[in-house]
């Protein structure tokens, strides 16, 4: 027999491998894929870390998610997993005798957590931490989201010295690069780079392939990014009308953070107060941005602005990254579903991983999550995670 018959024979003898890699089976009761669709008592075949075959007609299943509702992992495209509340004091920032080893340990709990709460992926632009964390997570058996990090920010220098910044950080492992064009939100938010700054490093940026996100409270650091051609708009609290409209021209994507962000810090205030600009003024800037960020949002969902989902998730919040859902459903007005596509299938694209997670399709990697109800009727569903799978491993699953 020729050897391509042999290979034939032994797929055709052994249906639930495939060159060594074990067939999972998952059936949905209800799925949504991620662009919006929805299919009902499907299931999903995997085989290594690939959906590999959707079909309704196989009922002999690996996990019987019949009673729930299947999407896509979720993705945080803006979360700081290092980040944490000491266990000296309980306060916001590293304790005295915190060691490195230590701080480490804090991020690998906060990866777990996240990814217990239905996170598959996140972009965690931060520390050079995040590194060490971001290889563990990828090629050992450390449990944690997928993680894309940028090492750390771009804040000052001349347009020269930024250039070479973004260099350094690329040269490092960079995914992307983080830029401040304007003031925390607790500062006012006013621009603090100018608009040929902004220029170098988002221009040197896409010279090198690497996306560019861009730290802007107001509507002049924030036109400064989206004419230089940059990524996404983090916070923009008060985008002028004129900037959401030059964002959707340009499909530049618009990552609010004006529900877990804030009102974490609120929650958590005794915790923050007096750390940095966690200052009186500062809770005051963040308990009257609320509203100014809901009626941001608003205007840039009626005027279609390419919205992703991020939670700018510090210290308090990890792990309850998907309360962002609720404020933006409840407070903001957004569908139920488009909160989820925000999360998926936009979010990837906003990470430039389209091809790869965000979606349920055949070819794409099998990151799923289940919730004991449907988010599309209930939006507080998202809250009650029962399964997670990232790239054909099971990290929970509590559906008995």
């Amino acid at each position: 027999m020729k050897p391509m018959g042999v290979l034939t024979l032994a797929i055709l003898l052994c249906p639930t491998t495939l060159f060594g890699q074990q067939r999972i089976t998952i059936r949905a009761g209800t799925l949504l894929d991620g662009k919006g669709g929805i299919a009902r008592n499907t299931t999903l075949v995997i085989e290594g870390s690939q959906i590999v075959r959707i079909d309704p007609a196989i009922q002999t299943v690996t996990y019987d998610l019949s009673r729930l509702t299947v999407m896509p992992g979720w993705i945080d495209t803006h979360t700081h997993l290092v980040s944490h509340f000491n266990r000296e004091n309980g306060r916001a920032q590293a304790g005295a005798n915190e060691t490195p080893q230590q701080a480490m340990l804090y991020a690998a709990e906060n990866a777990y957590e996240t990814l217990m709460a239905g996170f598959t992926t996140v972009q965690s632009p931060g520390r050079p931490i995040d590194k060490d964390l971001r290889d563990w997570i990828a090629t050992g058996p450390l449990p944690g989201p997928r993680i894309l990090t940028s090492l750390g920010s771009i804040q000052s220098g001349s347009p020269g010295e930024i250039r070479a910044a973004v260099r350094k950080y690329v040269a490092d492992g960079a995914d992307v690069i983080k830029i401040f064009a304007t003031k925390s939100i607790r500062e006012g938010g006013g621009q603090t780079l100018s608009d040929e700054q902004v220029q170098a490093a988002c221009g040197e940026a896409k010279a090198l392939g690497k996306r560019a996100i861009v730290h802007a409270q107001g509507p002049e650091g924030a036109k400064a990014a989206v004419l230089a051609g940059c990524t996404s708009i983090e916070h923009g609290y008060r985008l002028t009308d004129e900037v959401l409209d030059l964002m959707a021209q340009r499909s530049t994507f618009y990552d609010p953070h004006f529900g877990l962000l804030l009102h974490n810090y609120l929650e958590n205030k005794a915790r923050y107060l007096g750390i940095g600009n966690f200052d009186e003024a500062g809770f005051d800037y963040m308990e009257k941005g609320i509203p100014i960020g809901i009626e941001t949002f608003r205007r840039a969902l009626a005027k279609k602005v390419k919205i992703v989902f991020g939670t700018d998730a510090g210290a308090g919040a990890h792990g309850r990254n998907y309360e962002e859902f609720i404020y933006r459903v409840r407070d903001g007005g957004q569908p139920p579903m488009e909160a989820i596509i925000a999360a998926t299938s936009r979010a990837a694209e906003s990470l430039n991983m389209q091809d790869q997670i965000g979606s349920l399709a055949p070819g794409m990697q099998a990151d799923i999550v289940a919730t004991d109800g449907n988010p599309l009727d209930d939006i507080a569903t998202v809250r009650r995670v029962v399964f997670v799978m990232r790239g054909g491993k099971v990290f929970k699953n509590l559906a008995k």
